[in-house]
């Protein structure tokens, strides 16, 4: 099958689908008119010519017949003046000081060719033939009296315009193809909506969208939007259900601390304890769910907001730097999302290293958040396991300086795929622990 793949002949095909119809579109019509062309020229036109050439071979060979006939070159025009009237012909014997005249083709002229090769085959005392662009054709024959030119019509030999065919065929295809292809980009247009739409939801937009076009287009319209609805209520039913989980749980752990206020502290001091790491698994379950949020974009200057992140962990006493921000520019962003992640990739470099390195970089076409640690850092393969919701991984991070429920970089991925962004993990090279990049596509 790869035979007739056309990626296989064209590895520079056209990416999108309107290039690729109207490539599908245009190759048929280009191809059915080089064949027509070339079969129109090989045989039809051909066949005439040689037809129309055989015909004036045959009246030359009569003119020549006429010549031998005759003592002198005035007896032989004598004879042959009523002969060359009926035939539209026009005869001079070449002075013998005059030299005999080349071949005269246009480069183009397939019908001369044809023509000239007829005579050869047909006249044996032929010498050659001019056949300008505008001018009569003229041929050289030998003869017993000397050299003789003989002036014509073209049309004698050849149709008359034969590229209007051509010329016609290749004008009114440019126009069907021009309006077939106006037509194409209108039965296109809703699969293109459909795409825009599907991408726009990939990370995290909503833009209106209603089914349009073929059948066919609207029923996959239509499934889109019903698989759209069922994952927004599957997304709010999953944020509705953890946020009542963890809103329904800080009021026994309420009743705990005031019941533990009461006893003795330091008989109560490893249960407070317990009831501050169950107080942080329930925010982590809250700032899960509020982390797939659909909230709106808004015009956000990534730079600024990472400052004043580092400068909130600074003032609690952390080391964290901001060591680089590059294009200040505003760009679309949900902030508060995209401070959370921030949060909470600085809470992780802080929590398992000494200190944190932030940079922020706004290119072209993407953002890149960067938080590095001195840390353990995290093995390559287990860098997938990482960022998975509640996966804790015990030998490859100091647990016995914080402890979670799993969801600080599962957190962070989801923050960064619902701006159509990814989260990547690695190794710093300045300060030897992880690496955490969050890059969105802008």
């Amino acid at each position: 099958m790869k035979l007739f793949r056309l990626k296989h002949y064209l590895p520079k095909l056209p990416t999108g689908i309107y290039g690729r119809a109207a490539l599908i579109l245009l190759m048929p019509v280009v191809v059915l008119q080089l064949v027509v062309s070339f079969a129109f020229i090989r045989r039809d036109l051909e066949d005439i010519t040689k037809q129309m050439s055989q015909t004036m071979v045959r009246e030359f060979l009569l003119i020549e017949d006429q010549i031998q006939l005759s003592a002198t070159q005035e007896e032989a025009l004598t004879r042959l003046t009523p002969v060359l009237a009926p035939l539209n012909v026009g005869l001079r014997f070449l002075d013998p000081t005059e030299a005999v005249p080349g071949d005269e083709i246009p480069f183009e002229d397939f019908s001369g060719r044809v023509v000239r090769e007829a005579f050869t085959i047909g006249l044996p005392r032929f010498q050659s033939i001019q056949l300008p662009r505008s001018r009569p054709v003229r041929m050289v024959m030998e003869s017993d009296l000397g050299m003789v030119e003989l002036e014509f019509s073209r049309r004698r030999v050849t149709a008359a315009a034969p590229h209007q065919l051509i010329v016609t065929m290749a004008v009114f295809g440019f126009m069907l193809v021009i309006i077939a292809m106006a037509y194409m980009r209108n039965q296109l247009r809703p699969i293109k909506r459909l795409a825009d739409a599907a991408q726009a939801f990939g990370v995290g937009r909503m833009i209106p969208y209603q089914p349009r076009g073929a059948t066919e287009v609207r029923a996959a319209g239509a499934a889109f939007i019903d698989m759209r609805a069922r994952i927004d209520r599957q997304i709010e039913q999953r944020t509705l259900m953890l946020s009542g989980v963890s809103h329904d749980l800080r009021t026994p752990l309420t009743r705990l601390k005031l019941s533990l206020a009461m006893l003795d502290e330091d008989e109560a001091e490893p249960m407070l304890q317990d009831v501050k790491e169950m107080e942080d698994m329930v925010d982590a379950f809250l700032d899960f769910s509020r982390g797939v949020t659909t909230s709106a974009m808004e015009e956000t200057d990534p730079c600024a907001l990472v400052e004043e992140a580092v400068q909130s962990w600074t003032r609690q006493g952390k080391t964290v730097h901001l060591v680089e921000a590059v294009g200040n520019r505003m760009i679309p962003l949900r902030a508060a999302a995209v401070r959370r992640a921030v949060d909470n990739l600085i809470s992780n470099a802080v929590r398992y290293g000494t200190r944190a390195r932030v940079s922020v970089a706004v290119l072209q076409k993407s953002l890149r958040i960067r938080v590095e640690d001195d840390g353990p850092g995290i093995p390559a393969e287990l860098r997938g396991d990482a960022i998975r919701p509640f996966t804790r991984l015990d030998p490859s991070r100091n647990q016995d300086r914080g402890t979670g429920v799993g969801l600080g970089l599962a957190i962070v991925a989801d923050i960064a795929r619902a701006h159509g962004g990814t989260l990547r993990l690695g190794t710093s090279e300045e300060l030897g622990g992880l690496q955490a990049d969050i890059v969105i596509a802008l």
